[in-house]
């Protein structure tokens, strides 16, 4: 996508899995850390507002860019469990921050995991529920989708609404 519209990228589950590396742990251990001390949220949430702020004409991955960067075309993803854990099998490798699981099942555990820490998190510190699709302009489920027939649904939507 930022490469077709020649938009800057930036990822929050890079930049959150950055900081679980700098802190020696995993993704997953820090959100557990983030359930009780709020800088691992409240730093990853800074960064994205300054930018809303300060930039024009860039993509901002993240379950609460929606929230911290309020003037946007907010598109909300969504995929089916098992075919998330799946796409977290196969990508394991290029995460230095997952959690290494050896099994679909414990891949889906961990899927879940992540999901109910941080509808906890963003509840208890923004009272906000990013699961509420009124939230976003449009909703995909990715589920049986390649990458690519995303990213010509979202160009045509973003096309449609301009």
């Amino acid at each position: 996508m930022a490469k077709k519209l020649g938009y800057e990228y930036f990822s929050m589950g890079d930049l959150r899995g950055q900081m679980a590396i700098e802190k020696r742990m995993t993704i997953d251990e820090l959100n557990a850390l983030g359930e009780k001390e709020d800088w691992t949220d409240r730093r990853a949430d800074e960064i994205q507002t300054q930018m809303g702020k300060e930039k024009d004409n860039f993509i901002f991955e993240g379950r609460l860019s929606w929230y911290f960067i309020p003037n946007s075309f907010k598109i909300f993803l969504t995929v089916d469990v098992k075919t998330a854990a799946e796409r977290t099998l196969k990508n394991r490798a290029e995460r230095q921050d997952e959690k290494q699981v050896a099994s679909t099942f414990e891949a889906e555990q961990a899927v879940l995991q992540r999901l109910a820490s941080d509808k906890k998190r963003y509840l208890q510190y923004y009272g906000i529920d990013y699961t509420k699709l009124e939230n976003y302009d449009i909703t995909i489920d990715t589920t049986n989708l390649k990458i690519d027939e995303i990213a010509q649904i979202i160009l045509d939507k973003i096309k449609a609404k301009v």
